[in-house]
């Protein structure tokens, strides 16, 4: 057996929800990290009294007694763990591991006993349920009932609020209530915050941020309590699982964080930090209230009875030496501007990011912590309003998404080197550590280094600018990576433009060497526009693809891309379209000479099938260049016949409103309708001569008609 045994997925039992861990036995100890918070619980090997083996409800459970009162419950195990663990604990800790059953009957009548932090509902010797008394938040008495209350937990869907314990009066005793006596020994170890005695010490007018604010804090021996002018907080040391000190950015300011669990509650709102504010030359000198051999019996010379300095080194060493935990500061990490901290923004407000040895914090609105344990991925993304700022996104194993926004360009190349040397898993690694180099090469330099998204847009607006004939197009290209020679050429365009329009309206006012000076500005000014047009390379025409012919060969390239997209997306999940086709690219070049020279073939041997099916579609008649350039001839022929009609139709319209001096003027809408009676007129006309004409063939045939029928009789 080795010297040590883990387990993954243990859960522990916090106010009716269950949170994941990991437990390890050592030959020294017993620890056990909850993956949600952190906090670990340390057990000397050599303060365990007692190990219990239970079935509950999450498979198996042990739950540990030390000589000290404490009690830990850890599930989750399984039923083959049992053997392994029981020999350890032999071998180690001199303890025997014994099972125990639980009471399922179902009876709501048994002995109820106190045993250190538990009330243990027993049926026959057997364990029905028990309560940690550290959940009671009140304890009242009745005749003969005492009621629990709880504290709530906001992770839990459904929440104990109160039990009820009949009490039977005793026979033996007289003299002492059996309720009063079961109330005493829930409040001996209850989470019942009560104000009896004097304060350690007090702080007078603290600036807190969060909850906003003036307080006045009370040091008591056992919690905290913060006094303002509309609310009052009772913090449990038990509940303080953190304490931060951070300086500010200028270095004028110092925050002072408690990370809380559970929070502080204020009707429907959770504070899960108490942040306070503090000036570097704020001053203090305090006396704790308590005689020196007590500070010294109770502190092992952490504090003394009069201590004096500034204000936020006097708290936070109180708040250490009461709660038992160590301070965390800023690491080695310094940012651009020289601070420990970078300024960014994190969903509507602007504040402070600090990478911490082994996490990073934000404050302060709203405050978050996150550790390097629960972190999945970082991410460097672009800024969604500038290429100046960059944006840093963090994503945690449960699926949460932290965007830290409006970060400077500056800070990215220490913020990358960090991120880098604590080994944390970045979401698009390949690109940036293309990037590295450069970074690293320049990272002594105050110069403006530039951004690799910005040099991209620049590579892509050159090459539209070189395929593009439109001046719109152009002149916007020219704008964002050119804007000093674009606004030359502008002015120039416009000069010439006014110079002929001032020359053309004054007329011969002017003398003639003013003339002859806007005649010598204007000439070489209109010859170098017109060579930046014949510069200028014509729009390619688009080849009209023929839709019925057998579709082009792919490359090599496209081949392999095909056939390794599924699984590019399988080894990356959540990736992007255009992600993959940067995957695909590195992975391409990465590829050897006999790997590549596989799709080379497959691509020739497409190429041929190709051109064997184009010369079948040829031959039978498919459409070729004949058909296309017929289509294309048609096309041309109609656009310059409408090109006529229009012409012949605006000649016509000019010489009718130009006919006459004396003719008034007709408008557009008016010679069309003229146009239109006439046209009518004469098809009247000719209507009425068909007529006449018809009239006339009917009357000579009916002249001819008797002289034919004259001769027959004859």
């Amino acid at each position: 057996m080795g010297d040590t045994l883990e387990f993954n997925e243990i859960y522990q039992e916090v106010k009716g929800s269950w949170n994941d861990g990991r437990l390890r036995f050592s030959k020294q100890n017993v620890v056990y990290k909850s993956s949600k918070t952190g906090k670990v619980d340390n057990i000397p090997a050599g303060d365990l009294s007692q190990a219990q083996w239970r079935r509950v409800c999450l498979g198996h459970g042990i739950k540990l007694s030390t000589s000290t009162g404490h009690i830990y419950k850890y599930d989750g195990f399984r039923d083959t763990d049992f053997e392994k663990i029981s020999e350890f604990f032999k071998a180690n800790y001199s303890v025997e591991l014994t099972e125990k059953d639980m009471c399922v009957k179902g009876w709501n009548w048994g002995t109820a006993k106190f045993s250190g932090p538990l009330l243990s509902f027993d049926v026959n010797d057997n364990t029905a349920f028990e309560v940690p008394l550290a959940n009671v938040s009140q304890c009242a008495t009745g005749k003969n009932e005492v009621t629990l209350e709880f504290h709530q937990n906001d992770d839990t869907e459904v929440s104990l609020m109160e039990v009820r314990f009949y009490v039977p009066p005793s026979q033996s005793d007289e003299r002492q209530d059996p309720v009063e006596a079961f109330a005493q020994n829930v409040l001996s170890k209850a989470d019942v915050i009560q104000a009896t005695g004097d304060a350690v010490c007090i702080f007078k007018e603290l600036h807190c941020l969060t909850p906003r604010g003036r307080y006045d804090i009370r040091i008591y021996p056992t919690f905290l309590h913060l006094h303002g002018k509309t609310f009052d907080y009772k913090i449990p040391y038990t509940t303080v699982l953190r304490l931060f000190l951070l300086p500010h950015k200028d270095q004028r300011q110092m925050f002072f964080v408690i990370s809380l669990d559970p929070p502080i509650k204020q009707g429907q709102t959770r504070y899960h930090f108490l942040i306070l504010l503090f000036s570097k030359e704020e001053t203090i000198e305090l006396s704790l209230n308590m005689s020196e051999d007590e500070v010294e019996r109770r502190f092992e010379g952490k504090l003394s009875k009069d201590m004096s300095g500034s204000l936020y080194e006097m708290v936070s060493r109180v708040m250490k030496a009461l709660v038992n935990r160590k301070i965390t500061v800023p690491g080695n990490f310094q940012g651009h501007s020289g601070g420990q901290c970078i300024t960014c923004s994190y969903k509507a407000s602007s504040g402070l990011l600090y990478p911490l040895e082994r996490g990073f914090i934000y404050v302060h609105k709203p405050p978050v912590h996150l550790r390097f344990e629960e972190i999945s991925c970082v991410n460097f993304a672009r800024g969604t309003t500038t290429t100046r700022s960059f944006d840093f996104e963090i994503e945690s194993k449960q699926g949460n998404q932290y965007t830290f926004s409006s970060i400077e360009r500056e800070e990215y190349g220490k913020l990358f080197d960090f991120v880098n040397a604590k080994k944390l898993n970045i979401k698009n690694r390949g690109f940036k550590e293309g990037m590295k180099g450069n970074i690293n090469e320049y990272s002594d330099s105050d110069e403006d280094k530039h951004d690799a998204y910005l040099e991209r847009m620049k590579a892509e607006g050159k090459i539209r600018e070189e395929g593009n004939d439109s001046d719109d197009s152009d002149s916007g290209s020219d704008e964002s990576f050119n804007p000093g020679e674009e606004d030359d050429d502008i002015a120039e365009e416009y000069d010439s433009k006014a110079s002929a329009s001032d020359s053309s309206e004054e007329g011969g006012s002017g003398s003639e060497e003013d003339s002859s000076k806007k005649q010598k500005v204007k000439k070489p000014k209109e010859v170098k526009v017109k060579k930046e047009r014949k510069e200028r390379k014509p729009r390619r025409e688009k080849k009209q693809r023929d839709k019925g012919g057998p579709k082009r060969p792919m490359s090599a390239y496209m081949l392999w891309l095909n056939s390794s997209r599924e699984r590019i997306k399988s080894e990356n999940p959540g990736i992007s379209i255009t992600e993959i086709s940067k995957k695909a690219g590195e992975m391409w070049r990465q590829l050897g000479k006999d790997d590549k020279e596989e799709w080379d073939i497959k691509a020739v041997e497409a190429k041929k099938q190709y051109e064997i099916a184009m010369k079948e579609y040829k031959e039978s008649g498919g459409g070729g260049e004949a058909s296309i350039s017929k289509k294309e001839a048609r096309k041309s022929g109609g656009k310059k016949e409408e090109k006529k009609r229009k012409s012949s139709g605006g000649d016509k319209e000019r010489e009718r409103s130009s006919g006459g001096g004396n003719e008034s003027f007709k408008s557009k809408e008016f010679i069309e309708t003229s146009e239109e009676s006439s046209s009518d007129s004469d098809h009247k006309s000719k209507s009425k001569k068909k007529k006449k004409k018809k009239e006339s063939e009917e009357e000579e045939e009916a002249a001819s008609s008797p002289a034919s029928s004259a001769g027959a009789s004859d």
